[in-house]
């Protein structure tokens, strides 16, 4: 039988009241919101408590953080922080006369109760819209500790109770569970295993910069859904909070080579105060010889592998042709994300002698993520997706309660069941995708018609034609894109809770095999022959087959699939019987 677990209690003030207070003015101003048992809950109990300032309507920066004593530290946030002149958060919150002040307290409240409840505020503010920056100065990730088990209850019926005050500072947690900068926040409390890997990293970095080392490579590899996005991130975090011996701060900058992530990336920085911390354009970085204590890249299989019209080797003598390398030439470290099933374009392909060249200049610094975090399917229906694409077998489906996936007799009807899962955004977001099997470019057709994804006389368009209510965040959370069909180039790297997939007529079933044919595909990025040297090398297969692999590796809780080829499709209705 579980436990019952109270609810906390909320006080709020005008944050400024408290400058003149002394204990009895805090303690009679709580007693005229709060009942006398539990208010002491936040007079002498460790609080946690949120300072939001609304600069214009609905706009929001906020603060963060946890006390042992709510006056002394309010105390302190007034009178001596906005003194300090690397402290700009408390100069601009003085300002503000209008800030108010939430004081959240609990029976159960105990130290790293309240450091787990800080961070966990962070996680989700620093994932609201209306709020534009966020502030506090530490990560507390806690272990194990005597009321670690009551933390989610207790953050669950506290959000509730925030919400009820403010409902924009404090969306719905279905709302912010939705957003892809949640998704990819630093304040996800790590698994051991991203734990054990970022302590490794943190600490080759900090003794490569305190050394002055040059080009030193740390390699992080791991398929579809290892977790590797949000170690990526805690470490940037971290690292632009750590000061060097020499007293500066570590010039960390942030890159991803995918429109979409670097709208997240560009967020989170922008949030957190990170200003100029993120790389949108790594050739004009390489090119002007541009320069980083640590450089981290998020999705390093897509950094271009030759030399393109805009890539040259004339620029510089430290342009290889290869972005990664070049990476090292321009920074202390390089923190790399690879994930060789995850390469989807000739200019980014790398061959294995490629990965052993690179595991080789990285060392000892290779860290590998086996864990699954994203599909919450057991490792028989993993690995019958894996079967399925890269031993080209279509097998049983394996039995499992937490993973559903389903085969469509047609588009209708698989369309239908995608937008019936969407409605029930409890646990996210859910879209349909496609393999790159119908024709889509970047401008419209002459006659005004969108490019679209067309089986028999239903059509949806492809991603990104339409004019969007909101144009700031990822695809995926635009209302309007349940309605498109996104692509690789559109979810590579985002979660959705149910993936609606159309298996296009490059993906074939004939005589036991799944076999793959590149001429029905349009993806020009991914098929025929690519230069390696002086030998010409075909890799269409293997970039088509890592295409699905990510489409196929979306759904948090399903896969929808809807296959095109009537064979395919046959045999996989089979399997729902």
């Amino acid at each position: 039988m579980s436990k019952k677990i109270n609810e906390p209690v909320i006080y709020k003030t005008k944050y400024h009241n408290m400058e003149n207070w002394g204990i009895e003015d805090l303690s009679n101003d709580v007693a005229n919101q709060i009942n006398e048992e539990k208010k002491e809950y936040i007079v002498n109990y460790p609080t946690v408590y949120i300072i939001e300032d609304e600069k214009r309507k609905d706009k929001y920066r906020v603060y963060v953080g946890e006390t042992n004593d709510i006056r002394q530290r309010t105390l302190e946030h007034l009178k001596v922080d906005p003194k300090d002149e690397n402290r700009k958060d408390w100069q601009d919150l003085e300002k503000a006369n209008d800030s108010e002040m939430y004081v959240i307290g609990h029976n159960h409240f105990n130290k790293s109760l309240t450091l787990d409840i800080e961070n966990q505020l962070m996680l989700y503010l620093s994932s609201v819209p209306a709020i534009e920056k966020v502030n506090n100065r530490r990560n507390n990730f806690q272990s194990q500790y005597y009321t670690s088990d009551e933390r989610d209850e207790i953050f669950k019926l506290m959000w509730k109770k925030l919400h009820q005050k403010n409902k924009k500072l404090f969306p719905a947690e279905s709302l912010i569970k939705d957003t892809a900068i949640f998704k990819a926040s630093p304040f996800h409390k790590l698994t051991n295993e991203q734990l054990t890997a970022k302590l490794k990293i943190y600490e080759k970095v900090k003794e490569a910069l305190e050394n002055n080392e040059q080009g030193q490579l740390i390699l992080v590899e791991g398929e579809a859904g290892a977790g590797k996005t949000v170690l990526l991130s805690n470490l940037f975090y971290d690292l632009k909070k750590t000061k060097l011996s020499n007293g500066e701060y570590v010039d960390a900058r942030i890159f991803v080579r995918h429109d979409e992530q670097q709208k997240v990336y560009q967020e989170i920085s922008k949030k957190l105060g990170f200003k100029d911390s993120v790389i949108d354009r790594p050739i004009a970085f390489l090119k002007d010889n541009d320069y980083a204590d640590v450089v981290l890249i998020d999705e390093a299989h897509l950094l271009l592998t030759q030399f393109n019209q805009s890539y040259t080797k004339k620029i510089s003598n430290n342009i290889s042709g290869n972005q990664l390398k070049d990476f090292l030439s321009h920074a202390k470290v390089v923190i790399a994300i690879l994930d060789e099933r995850q390469m989807v374009a000739k200019n980014e392909m790398l061959r294995d002698s490629d990965f052993n060249e690179l595991e080789k200049l990285a060392g000892k610094n290779i860290i590998r993520l086996e864990n699954q975090m994203r599909m919450q399917a057991n490792s028989k229906t993993s690995q019958w997706i894996k079967d399925f694409i890269y031993k080209q077998e279509i097998k049983p489906l394996p039995q499992d309660d937490n993973y559903k996936i389903k085969f469509f007799d047609d588009p209708y009807n698989l369309e239908q069941a995608i937008k019936e899962k969407d409605k029930d955004q409890e646990y996210g977001i859910s879209r349909m995708v496609a393999t790159y099997d119908w024709e889509y470019k970047r401008k419209a057709k002459e006659n005004g018609e969108f490019w679209n994804v067309e089986i028999g006389d239903w059509k949806k368009p492809w991603n990104y034609q339409v004019d969007y209510s909101r144009k700031d965040v990822a695809w995926a959370e635009i209302p309007e894109t349940i309605n498109e069909v996104g692509s690789i180039f559109t979810v590579q790297g985002f979660d959705l809770n149910y993936c609606g997939l159309i298996i296009g007529p490059s993906v074939k079933y004939r005589n036991g095999k799944v076999i793959f044919d590149e001429s029905r595909s349009c993806d020009d990025r991914a098929k025929g022959n690519r230069k390696f040297g002086e030998k010409s090398e075909s890799v269409g297969l293997a970039l088509i087959q890592n295409a699905l692999n990510v489409l196929m590796t979306r759904g948090v809780h399903g896969l929808y699939i809807y296959a095109v080829d009537d064979k395919s499709r046959g045999k996989l209705e089979n399997l729902n019987k």
